[in-house]
């Protein structure tokens, strides 16, 4: 499913050519002011720059000459406010979605959507009395309701405490697991990005900088990405034992066995797993009376150095990148060097 954007108007800029996965989230990622939403509202239609070209899925929706209109365009968007009809209860806002599906599209199921978002208990309710995580979640079931080809996302976790953002996520992560509907997803939120992101758009001063798979866009020397304070590398996990005795979950992963305290639920599909550069350290050797577990041999792919007497250094375990953050004094002591074997000590995991 190809999206094609090519526009200019002022400061904004951009020229994409990309293939976007059939099923997955695709994150427009940068600074505040960078242009996210402007390029949303431009994919929407919701604003018209002059002779530029978007296509989606081999369909024009603006070329020099034609523009199709936002409510043709087969699009949802879930903007920053969940903007429901407070004169109608729940399931009045998700019945007003399903009616104005066009007839002989192929309908997205209201009950899948309902049991995916766990709204069943509050279909009756007024919309002026749901909390905002709520409010969020009953905004991105109207949204898939609507039976969409692209689903638009403007940084929606806005105004949640992070208990709720997290449940929020979590409903995300169900639904593009659970529905093959792509998504558009804007965020300047590291975090949202790294659970939820299958591709990134990195955007800076109006223009999209560069873009690719998540995995290999949070590891690269020479993006401001892997410098930030935030720095880190996905992992994918899958198989999950669990150990009783120590209240100890294993997982198997692609670096390898990756112990997590807790018990981590292993009905989860495509778990993830946050290895911040920060938690972890390198030795030469690998080490035996230490209290971290998750120890894995490693080879130096780049070193970088950083501001503030601080190196980053690329790793690959198992071919997959990982980042360490350490001191330029750590690396000088321990004589590090670009293609080296060392051993990477993780600290802490994140999972996602």
């Amino acid at each position: 499913m190809k999206l094609i954007l090519d526009f200019n108007k002022g400061e904004f800029h951009s020229k994409i050519d990309i293939e976007l996965p059939e099923q997955g989230v695709t994150a427009i990622f940068g600074p505040s002011g960078c242009g996210k939403t402007s390029l949303l509202r431009v994919v929407a239609g919701l604003d018209k720059f002059e002779n530029n070209r978007i296509n989606f899925s081999e369909i024009d929706w603006q070329t020099q000459d034609s523009f199709i209109a936002t409510h043709k365009r087969s699009i949802a968007y879930v903007f920053q406010e969940a903007s429901l009809f407070t004169h109608l209860d729940v399931a009045g806002n998700l019945d007003f979605a399903a009616k104005r599906v066009p007839s002989g599209t192929n309908k997205v199921s209201y009950q899948q959507v309902v049991e995916l978002l766990g709204l069943e208990a509050m279909l009756k309710r007024k919309s002026t009395d749901l909390s905002g995580g709520e409010r969020k979640r009953v905004a991105i079931a109207r949204a898939l309701i609507s039976s969409p080809k692209l689903l638009l996302m403007d940084e929606p976790l806005t105004g949640l405490d992070q208990k709720s953002k997290r449940e929020v996520m979590h409903y995300i992560q169900c639904c593009q697991q659970e529905m093959a509907i792509p998504i558009l997803y804007v965020s300047h939120a590291i975090d949202e990005v790294s659970q939820l992101a299958d591709y990134l758009l990195l955007m800076n001063a109006g223009s999209v900088v560069r873009h690719g798979p998540i995995q290999s866009m949070l590891t690269q020397l020479d993006s401001q990405l892997a410098l930030d304070d935030s720095a880190g590398a996905i992992v994918n996990a899958s198989k999950v034992e669990y150990e009783t005795e120590f209240n100890l979950s294993r997982l198997e992963t692609e670096i390898g066995v990756v112990s997590i305290v807790g018990k981590v639920n292993s009905n989860i599909q495509n778990l993830r797993l946050r290895l911040a550069a920060r938690d972890i350290s390198i030795t030469l050797h690998a080490q035996k009376d230490t209290s971290i577990l998750n120890i894995f041999p490693s080879v130096i792919d780049q070193i970088k150095e950083i501001d503030d007497g601080l190196v980053i250094v690329r790793l690959k375990i198992k071919d997959v990148a990982v980042l360490a953050r350490i001191t330029k004094k750590s690396a000088h002591d321990l004589a590090l060097s670009e293609g080296q074997k060392v051993f990477a000590q993780v600290k802490s995991v994140a999972l996602l």
